[in-house]
């Protein structure tokens, strides 16, 4: 049933935003399991508790991280401090290999608290 919910979310987007999505999901893998929990706006990646969220639009992902600390990078649309210990932070992304190290290393960020 998640999957079916997960690839509603695709429904009328360019391919190249699922592709964008499965690179996404690749790069958190490779720090252990991740649950693709399907909202209505988006769909969280989570842990023990959600880490990222992935929200698609017609030409793009936004891909809210949580963080323990602002991040300055030119690549963050919208930062938000949360807590006195918590970010949220945008990145907007467009095609597949903008998920490369840097995000990679980001998602480890946000998939530690949830370790």
């Amino acid at each position: 049933m998640a999957k079916t919910a997960v690839a509603a979310h695709f429904k009328g987007r360019d391919p190249v935003i699922r592709e964008i999505y499965d690179r996404l999901v690749g790069a958190a893998e490779q720090f252990g399991p991740v649950t693709q929990d399907p909202k209505k706006t988006s769909i969280h990646l989570a842990r023990r508790t959600a880490f990222a969220g992935i929200a698609t639009r017609r030409d793009a992902i936004i891909l809210p991280l949580k963080s323990k600390s602002d991040i300055r990078s030119p690549r963050i649309i919208k930062r938000e401090q949360a807590s006195a210990s918590r970010w949220h932070l945008d990145v907007r992304l467009t095609d597949p290999s903008q998920v490369d190290a840097q995000i990679a290393t980001w998602l480890e960020r946000a998939i530690e608290p949830s370790r």
